[in-house]
């Protein structure tokens, strides 16, 4: 499988916490699932001077890019415009 490292920017506009957070356990369903077929390794939220939740980091793993694409398709923080962009790149975890 191929690793990536997936960093997701949330919006900045009014209310964009406020959408993040009602999105969020939809986001947090699909991670579960992508957990329970191993496609999930790491992420969590990355966060401003204040502590807000500010976007997101992932590492995930799919057998082929159409795998990563169809992921993509359907994560609820793309759908529902909660990340702003989206930066994927080819990432391995180091094996020590």
């Amino acid at each position: 499988m191929t690793q990536y490292l997936v960093t997701g920017t949330d919006y900045t506009t009014e209310g964009a916490l406020d959408h993040r957070m009602a999105i969020r356990p939809q986001h947090i369903d699909m991670m579960k699932m992508l957990k329970e077929s191993g496609n999930f390794l790491l992420g969590g939220a990355f966060l401003d001077e204040q502590g807000i939740m500010r976007g997101s980091s992932l590492v995930l793993q799919f057998e082929t890019e159409g795998d990563l694409q169809k992921w993509m398709a359907e994560e609820p923080y793309i759908l529902n415009k909660v990340w702003e962009t989206v930066e994927v790149k080819t990432y391995k975890i180091a094996q020590i």
